[in-house]
């Protein structure tokens, strides 16, 4: 077996930014496995979040693209206990699709709304509460459908009698009658949990 060779690092050139080290890794051809190659294109990838880059071999001439792409530290959900756990976006779009069942929503539509609450997270660091979580998905789903809305409110906010769900129905009500908020063009305020 083959071990890949370290990164070696590089002095930057003097000027702006002297004293910091570049790090450059080799990259292997796929044809000929020689580790020497000059860069012929460099351009941005999905959207800025990569950069591809189109070599070329200086063994055997052959030309192939490589991506880098930042390495993202893993979000953790902190649950109720206190004890952390990976995000999953699965997860979450499963119980918007629980929520949602039946209704007039379509899985691209959960799927955006599970990637805006991740980068949402994410923005905020590398934790984020269960209870967070929660409360940016009822404000999302208030949004794009109030049944679904109402559903997964019962789950989160443990709904126990009927009277629970009345009560929820006359916030969400309000909140529809209110209009637009003139400050952020959104409708009315967030529902806060009720347990």
């Amino acid at each position: 077996m083959h071990i890949p060779p370290l990164p070696v690092v590089h002095p930057a050139p003097a000027g702006p930014g002297a004293g910091r080290r570049v790090a450059s890794v080799f990259v292997r051809c796929p044809g000929c496995a020689h580790i020497d190659d000059r860069v012929i294109d460099s351009r941005q990838a999905d959207d800025g979040a990569a950069i591809r880059r189109r070599r070329e071999c200086l063994a055997c001439g052959r030309r192939f693209t490589t991506f880098e792409r930042l390495e993202e530290a893993p979000l953790v959900v902190l649950k109720r206990s206190g004890t952390p756990q990976p995000f999953a976006r699965s997860k979450l779009v499963a119980g918007m699709r629980a929520a949602a069942k039946n209704r007039p929503v379509g899985d691209d539509q959960l799927e955006a709304v599970a990637a805006e609450i991740e980068e949402h997270a994410r923005l905020g660091g590398s934790e984020i509460t269960s209870a967070e979580v929660g409360r940016l998905v009822l404000d999302r789903l208030r949004r794009l459908d109030e049944v679904a809305y109402l559903r997964f409110a019962s789950v989160y906010k443990v709904f126990e009698e009927p009277g629970d769900f009345q009560r929820e129905l006359g916030l969400l009500t309000d909140q529809l009658r209110s209009g637009p908020d003139p400050a952020g063009g959104e409708r009315g305020g967030r529902a806060e949990p009720t347990t």
